[in-house]
């Protein structure tokens, strides 16, 4: 069961991010303040919720909360600044967005930076114990699919509409087979994939 608050009295936004992990795409990430007395019996961390959930999910939450937002990093940024920094400065991004100032960051993980002097909390496995962290899951992982999908209509050789930019052997192998795209992060160096065994 999920907790609504961390905080008795704070107006608290729960941020994760999406597609920290894999070789091609923007890393997504979102920001969302749910009401104190919020409930929903299917919001969960968004990797244990099947794809159609995850979408009647983000239209629950958007109706719901009080404020919500989502952003990204590009390829391009990532190489420049590391996936690290890039997960941290998309939610960044997202909290900039955000219509109401919260007063609490409840953050999925182990690792932030400060933002605009407001207090936070790093919660492991946040997105499985706070709902507005769970909610920020959704959000996040259901617009880089949707980007990730759109992106596989211009790159069509590389499956994005099934693996959405992870390392699944059959991204491996297009790689290995075409080569690098304009949206693979050239800092993860994607042909040490082509290394191991498929």
């Amino acid at each position: 069961m999920l907790s609504v608050c961390y905080s008795d009295t704070k107006i608290e936004a729960g941020c994760d991010e999406a597609g920290r992990g894999c070789l091609a795409g923007p890393v997504f990430a979102a920001a969302v303040i749910l009401p104190r007395d919020y409930s929903n019996e299917f919001l969960d961390d968004s990797k244990k919720i099947n794809s159609n959930t995850r979408y009647k999910l983000r239209e629950n939450i958007e109706n719901d909360a009080i404020a919500w937002a989502v952003a990204s990093y590009s390829p391009e940024e990532i190489d420049e600044v590391n996936i690290l920094n890039a997960s941290i400065y998309s939610m960044h991004r997202a909290l900039d967005k955000l219509k109401i100032k919260p007063e609490l960051l409840l953050i999925d993980g182990n690792k932030f930076k400060e933002y605009n002097g407001i207090p936070y909390k790093c919660i492991i496995k946040g997105d499985g114990k706070y709902m507005s962290i769970a909610a920020a899951s959704v959000l996040a992982k259901t617009y880089r699919d949707d980007y990730m999908i759109q992106m596989h209509q211009k790159f069509p050789n590389y499956r994005w509409d099934k693996n959405k930019g992870y390392p699944t052997p059959e991204h491996k192998i297009a790689i290995r087979d075409f080569g690098v795209s304009e949206l693979h992060r050239k800092s993860f160096n994607c042909n040490i994939q082509l290394k191991m065994d498929f």
